[in-house]
């Protein structure tokens, strides 16, 4: 089975990444939707630039896809690069947790390309689902937040035990999605059980006393 994952190189994706090579599949490529506008209904915004530098820890090719964000043409953008390397895959694997708009998608954009398509944490329990990365030795940094609850000391803070503790006991006070699913916080993944070399990184904050984004300014693999 030849493989593409689309690849945001938060935490969702890199352990769809990590599923797919535990099935003894072919991982021919890590798909990256770069969004050049404000807004996107599908796909994430900041800081996916990390996963050029996870395809190349893991080893496999990495292809960029620009689109405006806007929507509907999203998807067939995505779509008509993937349509360039038709007869050299056969699935699609997406780690999406519980969006029917992205899932939905992704499933005719398949049928279209006649690929199959995976989901394999459709409607994983998120408190398993978090603890699942930490006792795998996913480093998982949130760089983004835009919940109440979560100020900028979240920002570049890396999902541990303890702070996956305090985030449950946020997520239930002011009734976010513990996994993020609603757009609460995003995450890069700067380590996982596949990768070669780990993913060195620096960043900024930029906090507006509502929101924020740890803006990275370095990002290269150890040594």
């Amino acid at each position: 089975m030849k493989v593409a994952v689309l690849a945001s190189g938060g935490k969702d994706s890199t352990y769809a990444s990590w599923w797919t090579l535990m099935q003894g599949w072919s991982l021919e490529a890590m798909i990256t939707v770069k969004i050049t506008g404000d807004d996107s209904m599908m796909f994430q915004l900041q800081n996916t630039e990390i996963a050029e530098f996870q395809a190349k820890s893991i080893g496999v090719k990495w292809i960029k896809v620009n689109s405006s964000g806007i929507e509907n043409d999203e998807i067939h953008d995505l779509e008509d690069e993937i349509r360039k390397y038709e007869g050299d895959l056969d699935a699609i694997v997406v780690g999406a947790l519980r969006s029917d708009y992205q899932k939905t998608r992704i499933e005719r954009m398949c049928e279209r390309l006649n690929l199959i398509s995976f989901c394999p944490l459709w409607h994983h329990s998120p408190s398993e689902h978090m603890r699942s990365l930490i006792e795998h030795g996913f480093d998982v940094r949130i760089v983004s937040v835009s919940s109440d609850g979560l100020d900028e000391n979240w920002l570049g803070k890396k999902i541990t035990k303890e702070s996956l503790d305090e985030l449950s006991f946020l997520s239930k006070k002011f009734r976010f999605n513990l996994d993020g699913e609603g757009g609460e916080f995003e995450t890069i993944t700067l380590d996982a059980p596949h990768f070669k070399k780990a993913i060195i990184c620096e960043g900024e904050k930029n906090w507006n006393g509502v929101r924020g984004v740890w803006n990275l300014t370095k990002i290269e693999l150890s040594p």
